[in-house]
This record gives C-alpha cells, sequence and structure tokens, in this order.
C-alpha cells in the first residue's frame, strides 16, 4: 500500500493510501475544528454546522445529495470531535468521483437556508434530548462537566437547548468562515485510488478556498477529586470515573494504551474479569481514552445496582494498587500488546478505516505515520513503563466521579479514598 501527501498553493492539504485490490474507496474531507474551539455563547455550533451541510447546496437539495451517495451503494456521514469535524463517505471504487464531488459540494456551498436552520434546530434539539434520556451517555457528559470544568472541553459537543435556541444564520456564517477555510483543511482517499487523480479533483473543487490561519487554543485545568451525582429513578446507575493522562504528543502514550488494554480495555482485562465474570457484579465495563493535542483523559465507565457501588469501587481501587506495586506478567503484558496490534492489523484492511487513521495521523502529528511504526513502539513497551506509568497515573485521590441513578445527591464515595 503506498502513502502519500500533498498541499495545494492555498494550504489545503491532499492525502492518499492507495489498496489497489480494494472494491471500495473511502474519503473525508476534514477540518481542524471541534468543541474546544467554540466560545461558551457558541457551544455546539460546530456539531450544529456539520448537521446544516447536509441540508443542502446550490446544486443538490438534502435529499439528492444522500440520492447521489445512496444511489450508488455508498454511504456518507460526519462527526464532530473535540478537536475537529469530519465529513466521510464510502462507495464502490468505480464512483469515486462522484462521492468526491457531493462531498466537496457540501463541504465549500452550503446554502445555510432560514428554513433549514429552524428545522435542524429541532432535529439537535431531540438529539440533546435523547442523550438525557440515556443515563450512559449522561454520566459522561456530567463527568467531562467537573473534569473540564469552566473549559470548553467540558460542554457538550451537541451543545444545549439553551444554547442552540440562539444561533443565528450570521453566527453561523462568520464561524464557517472562521474556520472552514484551506490551511484548516484535509482531504483524504483510501482505496483503489490513484493521487494523481484525488489531487486533480481537489484542485478542481477545493483550490478556491480562502488560505486562512489556524487559531491558538486555551490548555485546559483538569480538575481532580470531584465528584458530582445526578438523582434518576433508575433500574441501575451508572458510574463514570476519570483520570488526567498523557496527550497525543507524548513519547509515553504508547506505554498508556498497554496499561489501559490490560485495566479495562478488552474482555479479558482485569475490571472486566473481576467485575463480570468472577463476582457478576455489572453486564459490562471498559476503561478507554481520550487524548487530545495538550490533554488527555483515562476513562472508566459501568452500570451496576445501586448496592453494589461501593463493592465495586473497592475492587476498582484494588486493581489500581495492584497495577502500581509489581509489573505485569509476560504472559498478560505479551497479550495486551498482541490484542493492540492485532486489533489494528485487521481494521486497517477496511478502507474506512485506513482513510481515518491518515485523517487522524496528519490532523495530530502533521504526517503520515506508517502503522507498522506504531506497532514498533507498541513492541518496545516494556512491563517496567508500565509500572512507572501506573504509579504516575493511578492516583486515587486524583480521580473525578459522576454518578446518575437511585441516590442521594449528597452520596460520598468514601471506600474509594
Amino acid at each position: 500500500m503506498k502513502t502519500r501527501l500533498s498541499t495545494l498553493s492555498n494550504g489545503l492539504r491532499v492525502a492518499s493510501c492507495e489498496m489497489p485490490h480494494a472494491e471500495s474507496v473511502a474519503l473525508g474531507l476534514w477540518v481542524n475544528v471541534g468543541g474546544r474551539h467554540e466560545p461558551e455563547k457558541l457551544n455546539g455550533i460546530s456539531h450544529f454546522i456539520e448537521h446544516l451541510l447536509f441540508k443542502g447546496t446550490k446544486k443538490r437539495s438534502a435529499r439528492r445529495i444522500m440520492t447521489d451517495i445512496e444511489g450508488i451503494g455508498g454511504e456518507i456521514n460526519a462527526y464532530t470531535s473535540e478537536e475537529h469535524t469530519c465529513y466521510y463517505a464510502i462507495a464502490p471504487a468505480q464512483h469515486f468521483r462522484t462521492v468526491a464531488s457531493v462531498l466537496c459540494d457540501l463541504y465549500t456551498d452550503p446554502k445555510f437556508a432560514a428554513a433549514d436552520i429552524e428545522l435542524e434546530r429541532a432535529v439537535i434539539a431531540e438529539e440533546i434530548q435523547m442523550v438525557c434520556d440515556e443515563p450512559a451517555q449522561l454520566v459522561q457528559e456530567l463527568l467531562n462537566l467537573r473534569f473540564w470544568k469552566n473549559h470548553s472541553l467540558g460542554r457538550p459537543l451537541t451543545g444545549t437547548l439553551k444554547s442552540i435556541a440562539q444561533f443565528s444564520r450570521e453566527d453561523f456564517l462568520q464561524y464557517r468562515t472562521l474556520h472552514y477555510h484551506a490551511a484548516n483543511t484535509l482531504f483524504t482517499a483510501a482505496g483503489r485510488v490513484r493521487h494523481e487523480e484525488l489531487l486533480e479533483m481537489a484542485e478542481h473543487w477545493l483550490a478556491h478556498l480562502p488560505k486562512g490561519k489556524n487559531l491558538l487554543q486555551r490548555k485546559p485545568r483538569i480538575l481532580t477529586g470531584e465528584i458530582v451525582v445526578e438523582k434518576r429513578d433508575l433500574l441501575q446507575t451508572h458510574i463514570a470515573l476519570a483520570l488526567p493522562s498523557e496527550n497525543l504528543h507524548s513519547s509515553r502514550r504508547y506505554a498508556l494504551a498497554v496499561l489501559n488494554t490490560i485495566l479495562g480495555g478488552n474482555g479479558s482485562s482485569r475490571l472486566f474479569q473481576e467485575l463480570r465474570e468472577r463476582r457478576g457484579i455489572c453486564y459490562a465495563v471498559n476503561s478507554h481514552l481520550l487524548l487530545l493535542s495538550d490533554c488527555g483523559m483515562l476513562n472508566i465507565s459501568l452500570g451496576l445496582d445501586l448496592k453494589n457501588i461501593h463493592r465495586s469501587l473497592e475492587i476498582i481501587r484494588k486493581q489500581f494498587q495492584d497495577l502500581k506495586e509489581r509489573p505485569v506478567g509476560a504472559s498478560e503484558f505479551r497479550r495486551a500488546q498482541e490484542y493492540l496490534i492485532g486489533t489494528s492489523l485487521m481494521s486497517l484492511e477496511r478502507t474506512s478505516s485506513r482513510n481515518s487513521a491518515l485523517g487522524s495521523s496528519i490532523l495530530s502529528y502533521g504526517r503520515i505515520i506508517d502503522p507498522s511504526e506504531v506497532h514498533a513502539k507498541v513492541r518496545a513497551v516494556t512491563p517496567h513503563d508500565v509500572l512507572e506509568l501506573a504509579n504516575q497515573l493511578l492516583c486515587i485521590e486524583k480521580v473525578t466521579l459522576a454518578a446518575v441513578g437511585p441516590l442521594s445527591e449528597s452520596f460520598h464515595f468514601n471506600e474509594l479514598a
């Protein structure tokens, strides 16, 4: 597989991963703006604009955007994250040009019609209320709000009912002009595609984007040892824990990935085995990482009967302590490494995963990172690296906790101390 990265005269980057034997092609238009770049009064505007770009252009109605892609057997969608927004599509390789045409059209020429804005305002309000009715999602939003207190990272990516109600058409136009420019944009493709063809399409459809410049972002002050509780009449209590972790540029991020896998990253992890398999306390428990450009979070979440909360937290505390006191055994350590490398290799057989890795790599590091480089660094991690990192990160006094369920708002997690 051959990867290439080029830059147009206006500063827009174009990257490809040629997979000659693939039957599909995946494309992405990435913009370096997300929830953390929003001022408080515009909370949720990045996500709102993501929705509006699908509402139609001068050439295509909202319906036609979908039929042009689905009519050739393809899929098109988008997402907004903390630090970027991505518009992506996948289709049979012979329809590469059609997919690129639709993506570039909605990216460069959205209508932002007043009627569409009001329609989508109602749709996003439903999305916000849907999250409020999902305790597993709500507990994460409460956790973020406390962990990243008084920072844009702590606010919901969808915004709130109050914030989205205040957006005007002029707000959307100004925000898009500020961020949707060439210096902030990346065009990617993976599959049966030639880089020269992708570059020609970018020159044709994207070269007119203004150059623009990247904006600075404020680093958050992370709060630790915080507790937030929301009482709900539920059958389960949902809890989420957060610890400060490494960032995307830390040389220890590979050791962190191994540590996370051992702790709660899969079905053979310590937390899953202890809480579900050995004790039957919960149906699901997992730990996952959010690594950003200048900060990060290690997150553990589970849902369980209220009577088992203190017991589960004591087990989590004990697993922290065990990881801090002695190196992980050779076989367990090797399994974690092989899991990370194996799942990566399998995902890279899919054009959509290759395209996602391509975009994430360039946005995060400014270059295409070959998977073999990542795999080699995972293999280079030692049990001592993980032990040292565990002692620095797994500090129970630094845990931020959120809970949603049938408990008192004055509830204290005394067993965790």
